[in-house]
């Protein structure tokens, strides 16, 4: 089965840009906030796109869809590493990015913004593999 992933790249992309334009803004512009926003919306998007398309990957690994429609997020890429889809410490990282979304839904201040842009230089080096990874699986 040939798995979409234009819209997960597009994602990953418009993060990289808005990355490299908030890196270019000063803090104290209206442009760094909105390139901030830009980003955590991006990451956001691009980690649910990612278990969603990953997830779709696994199925052949269940002995039904449903098994795989039951894996919550953190699950899906556990199987993801058993499976040799990613490696154990990419799905660590993953895990660690899901725990910090999971803190975006309670706090949208500067202090998280500002933890989530540390993670953004890794994170889009891991949503470029995993792109890679769900081409790859889907080709199968």
């Amino acid at each position: 089965m040939k798995i979409d992933t234009a819209f997960l790249e597009r994602c990953v992309q418009t993060l990289e840009k808005s990355l490299d334009l908030l890196n270019k803004s000063d803090k104290s512009d209206i442009d760094y906030d909105m390139y901030r926003s830009a980003c955590i919306k991006e990451f956001e998007l691009i980690l649910e796109q990612t278990g969603k398309l990953l997830k779709k990957c696994l199925r052949p690994y269940f002995h039904s869809s449903k098994e795989t429609d039951r894996l919550i997020f953190k699950d899906i890429f556990r199987h993801a590493a058993n499976h040799s889809l990613i490696t154990i410490e990419e799905a660590e990282r993953w895990l660690q990015y899901r725990d910090n979304r999971n803190t975006t839904v309670h706090d949208y201040g500067v202090g998280f913004a500002e933890e989530t842009l540390i993670l953004l230089p890794q994170f889009i080096l891991d949503a470029k593999n995993i792109v890679l990874v769900i081409q790859e699986a889907s080709d199968d």
